[in-house]
């Protein structure tokens, strides 16, 4: 991506394997980069294409995902007194709840993971296809997003009143509206991008910005809470501000 963009060869380029929390640890990567003061510029990528690892006869994952990625540009302003605060949490434990079993260095693709075998009715895949344990998710989510939230807000001093959006990792409506009802957040702060593209891991929080919030944040100053949560186990919420916020039109291929 470097060459294909015509960038320099001084710019630092590198990846970071993550899903469904990607967009919030990226930025707080490239974001404490910036902030060292040796960097004035950032593009932080980040997508996923989760048709590759889905097949059609699996009725819990397929009808699910869609496919997308952003590109953000960060501009480091040493005069600004605006921040970002994160809260970043793992647990390895659960890495079994969200995982493609063969084609990694532990259980390498062969002939055998294509095999497909019936699971239960009507979800029929083989170990090169996602596994998603979809209870196992809804109870990680419950139990471990809103108090992560909590303890970043009374970190920064801040309460949930002070917000003008709260975007999340677009998981599923039960799993969002859930979290949204715990925090007793309004629906109007709560926007959703998930009728029109699914779930689409890493980029859809950023998504959501672009399809939802453009008109909104494009004029004035704007406080939002952003959190993404899943594979790993992995979650992470950041607080930032925006100050007339530019979003480009989706691009749809």
């Amino acid at each position: 991506l470097q060459d294909r963009l015509g960038l320099s060869k001084s710019t630092m380029a590198f990846d970071i394997q993550m899903g469904c929390s990607g967009y919030v640890y990226g930025l707080s990567v490239i974001s404490n980069l910036m902030s060292s003061g040796n960097f004035r510029k950032g593009l932080l990528l980040v997508g996923d294409k989760s048709s590759l690892s889905l097949t059609k006869t699996d009725k819990s994952a397929y009808p699910i995902f869609g496919d997308a990625g952003s590109a953000t540009l960060l501009n480091y302003n040493p005069n600004s007194n605006s921040k970002m605060d994160f809260n970043l949490q793992s647990d390895g434990a659960g890495y079994k709840s969200i995982i493609i079993e063969d084609g990694g260095a532990r259980n390498p693709y062969s002939s055998k993971s294509e095999i497909k075998r019936e699971v239960e009715p009507g979800v029929v895949r083989s170990k090169r296809n996602l596994v998603l344990e979809g209870i196992d998710i809804f109870n990680f989510s419950m139990r471990e997003v809103a108090p992560n939230i909590i303890d970043l807000i009374n970190y920064n001093h801040t309460s949930l009143d002070d917000y003008d959006f709260f975007v999340f990792h677009q998981a599923n409506k039960l799993i969002n509206d859930s979290i949204r009802k715990k925090l007793k957040v309004t629906p109007e702060k709560f926007p959703s991008s998930l009728r029109d593209f699914g779930n689409t891991s890493s980029a859809s929080i950023p998504l959501t910005i672009v399809t939802e919030l453009s008109d909104s944040l494009k004029s004035g100053k704007k406080s939002l809470l952003l959190s993404g949560f899943g594979v790993g186990l992995s979650w992470g919420t950041v607080t930032l501000n925006t100050d007339n916020l530019f979003c480009l039109p989706l691009l749809e291929i």
